[in-house]
């Protein structure tokens, strides 16, 4: 059952303008618990966002028992979306612009039918909050965390990645390496604030199968060459092996953008990693915006929802598929 309204004030717009600088318009920490002056280190295990530590530490005599991790709360009654501008609703609704009635955690629209709608029983709108930022790249992520953490959501999703894979050229993407302590950074910063909020981590999407779905458009085509993933999506007819080569290391850099978050929220109490759900889902045309044939549709945007809410109610140890 849901526990009870911990905000109430509606704020669904407040994400920000899409990038200026030309970006696709779309690290764990470990908790320490200080009881009687014992630091206790609780970890969870991989995607099951349950882990507590082994409760096995010696303590001092007289000392005060640690309290245990909250086991993971599979119906949260208010949720916070940080990230990029897939989930800002990108080219959802129209061209170059957001439309967070269409987000897939947060959105209005009945033919998405949101994770907050899907989640919070009783006026999703009040207990949903949209802080995510078209163009946004991981390292933008903390700043994100910091305001969802001032609604004091029970859950907060993280849909981030694609924007620091699809730069104007490979040697510009963000080295795995600084994606990781930008994602550690962002994860500490939402435990220091709210100890206990859960957090669904969802895998980055498979930027070539987007490619591989759009590059016969003339449309498509031509938006792609507004600047929209120029790693990815430059001559997107070219199959010489140097565009190949190109493409595949968008591919692989992405593969270890998700072996971060993975990796990164298994450390982190009450952190669920979707398992490479989104990573591994073949989105349809008909789930690509028509208008940059990239971008999730409404269609898209819902299929999004889908999986995250079966990642998110999942008893312990099952995964999206």
């Amino acid at each position: 059952m849901p526990q009870s309204r911990r905000a109430t004030s509606a704020d669904h717009g407040d994400g920000g303008p899409v990038s200026r600088r030309g970006r696709l318009a779309t690290t764990g920490a470990v908790a320490i618990v200080l009881v009687g002056g014992l630091t206790l280190a609780a970890a969870c295990g991989i995607g099951d966002g349950s882990g507590s530590g082994s409760g096995t530490e010696q303590r001092a005599p007289g000392s005060a028992r640690p309290s245990p991790t909250p086991p993971w709360d599979r119906r949260p009654a208010s949720v916070a979306a940080v990230g990029d501008s897939i989930t800002r609703g990108f080219d959802a609704c129209s061209l170059l612009a957001d439309c967070t009635r269409a987000s897939w955690v947060t959105g209005s629209d009945p033919a998405v039918r949101s994770l907050a709608h899907r989640l919070v029983d009783a006026a999703p709108a009040r207990h949903s909050w949209n802080y995510a930022v078209s163009g946004a790249v991981m390292a933008d992520l903390s700043t994100q965390m910091t305001r969802a953490a001032r609604r004091d959501p029970e859950l907060v999703t993280v849909l981030a990645g694609a924007n620091d894979a699809c730069r104007p050229t490979t040697a510009q993407m963000t080295p795995a390496v600084d994606f990781r302590a930008g994602f550690r950074t962002a994860l500490r910063t939402l435990r220091k604030a709210r100890p206990t909020t859960q957090v669904y981590v969802a895998s980055v999407p498979d930027l070539r199968r987007l490619w591989s779905q759009g590059r016969a458009d003339p449309w498509g085509e031509r938006v792609w060459g507004l600047g929209i993933c120029q790693s990815m999506l430059r001559d997107p007819k070219a199959m010489t092996k140097a565009a190949q080569d190109r493409r595949q290391e968008v591919y692989d850099r992405v593969v270890s953008y998700n072996a971060v978050l993975e990796e990164e929220c298994a450390k982190v109490p009450r952190c669920r990693y979707d398992g490479g759900a989104v990573f591994r889902y073949r989105f349809t045309k008909a789930e690509l915006s028509h208008w940059d044939w990239f971008h999730p549709s409404k269609a898209g945007q819902r299929k999004l929802a889908e999986l995250a809410y079966r990642g998110i109610t999942a008893p312990r140890g099952e995964r999206s598929r």
